[in-house]
C-alpha cells in the first residue's frame, strides 16, 4: 500500500497555548499522518525544546509529541495547509508580515489571539485579511486554559470563519475526545467576545482584590455581559454567539479564575500594587492593551460601556480605584433591560 499523505500544519507561537494546540493538531488517530511545525522566535528556545522534548519555559511537564517539530525559520512553514497564529494580539501584524512570503494562497489563517489592534482599531480578522488577502482568516476562541487542554481536561471552544464549511473543516482537524470545537460563521461575534472579556476580567479582579464580595463579582459579570453584548451587536455580532462559548462562556471563566492573567492582574491592582508591578506578577495581559481601543471604538458608536471605561481610566491613572467604584455605584438607576440591552 502507498504511504498515507502527510498533512502539514504550522503553529506560530511557542507559548503555552501554542504548544497545547500543536499537540492537539498532532494527536494520533486522525486517519492520516500529521506533521506540526511549532515556531518560536528565539532559536535558543527551539534548541531547548528539541533537546528536552518539552516546552519548559511555558508548559513544563507536558511532553511535546514526536510529530511536533520546533522551528525558528519562517521558510520552514512552506507547504503547510493550515496556519494557527497563536501570538499576542499586538504582535499579530509583524508576525504575519514575516511569514507572508512563505504561505501559499488559500491556506487558512486561524487567529488564536484575543484582542483588538490598539494602533489601528482593527479586529484581528481584519489584520489577517489585510496582510494576507489571499488567505481566508478564521478565529478560534472560547473558555480555555492551555494547561487544562494540555492535561486532557474537557474543554469546548468555537472556531469561526465566514465560510461555514471551512470552519467545520478546521474544527475537524483540531478536535480531540476532550477538546470539542463548535463551528460558526460569525467571525465578528467570536472575536469581540474574546477581546472584550479580557477588559471586563480586570474589573472583576479589582473587585476581588478589594474584597468587595461575591455579590459584586456576580453583578460585574452580568453587567459586563450587557456591555459586551451592546458592543457586539453594534458591530454586527449575533446575539446567540455573544451568549455562547466565545462570549458569555469565556467571560465567566476569565472573570472567576485565578489562572486568568487578566483577572490576576486586576486582583493585584485591587490589593494596591502599582500597575507596573501588577503586570510583572501576572504576565502578558491582553486586556491591558485592548482596553483603550475598546473604549474608543465604543465611544465612536455611542455605546455605553461604563465598566470598561472605568478600567481604562484606572489604567491610564486618570482616576483611582476608589473613584472608579464610586462612579459606577453613583450611576443613575434604570430598567435592567432597556432598548440598549
Amino acid at each position: 500500500m502507498p504511504p498515507s499523505p502527510t498533512r502539514r500544519i504550522a503553529v506560530l507561537g511557542a507559548g503555552a497555548w501554542g504548544t497545547a494546540l500543536a499537540n492537539l493538531a498532532a494527536r494520533p488517530g486522525r486517519g492520516d499522518d500529521v506533521e506540526v511545525a511549532l515556531w518560536a522566535r528565539d532559536p535558543a528556545h527551539v534548541v531547548e525544546m528539541m533537546a528536552t522534548g518539552i516546552n519548559a519555559r511555558h508548559l513544563p511537564g507536558v511532553p511535546i509529541l514526536s510529530n511536533v517539530r520546533p522551528i525558528s525559520e519562517p521558510a520552514e512553514v512552506h507547504g503547510c495547509e493550515l496556519i494557527l497564529a497563536v501570538i499576542p494580539a499586538q504582535a499579530l501584524r509583524p508576525v504575519l508580515e514575516l511569514f507572508a512570503p512563505y504561505l501559499a494562497n488559500g491556506v487558512p489563517i486561524v487567529v488564536c489571539a484575543k484582542g483588538i489592534e490598539n494602533t489601528t482599531g482593527r479586529f484581528l480578522s481584519e489584520v489577517a485579511a489585510e496582510i494576507l488577502p489571499d488567505n481566508p482568516p478564521a478565529i478560534l476562541s472560547g473558555p480555555s486554559f492551555a494547561t487544562e487542554v494540555a492535561q486532557g481536561l474537557p474543554t469546548a471552544v468555537t472556531v469561526a470563519s465566514w465560510d461555514g464549511e471551512l470552519a467545520a473543516k478546521i474544527a475537524g482537524m483540531l478536535a480531540a475526545p476532550t477538546f470539542r470545537l463548535y463551528s460558526s460563521p460569525d467571525v465578528r461575534g467570536v472575536e469581540i467576545g474574546g477581546a472584550a472579556k479580557n477588559v471586563l476580567a480586570i474589573a472583576s479582579g479589582i473587585a476581588a482584590g478589594r474584597g468587595l464580595g461575591a455579590s459584586a463579582g456576580a453583578a460585574l459579570i452580568a453587567r459586563g455581559f450587557a456591555e459586551l453584548s451592546r458592543f457586539g451587536r453594534a458591530h454586527g455580532a449575533k446575539p446567540s454567539t455573544l451568549a455562547g462559548l466565545s462570549g458569555l462562556g469565556d467571560l465567566v471563566l476569565t472573570c472567576t479564575s485565578a489562572i486568568s492573567r487578566n483577572y490576576a492582574f486586576g486582583v493585584a491592582l485591587g490589593r494596591g500594587l502599582p500597575i507596573s508591578e501588577a503586570v510583572e506578577r501576572s504576565g502578558l495581559c491582553e486586556g491591558v492593551h485592548t482596553c483603550g481601543v475598546l473604549v474608543d471604538l465604543a465611544h465612536a458608536k455611542e455605546i455605553d460601556m461604563p465598566i470598561a471605561a472605568a478600567v481604562d481610566a484606572v489604567l491610564a491613572e486618570r482616576i483611582s480605584i476608589e473613584e472608579a467604584i464610586t462612579l459606577l455605584l453613583a450611576r443613575p438607576s434604570k430598567a435592567e433591560l432597556d432598548k440598549d440591552d
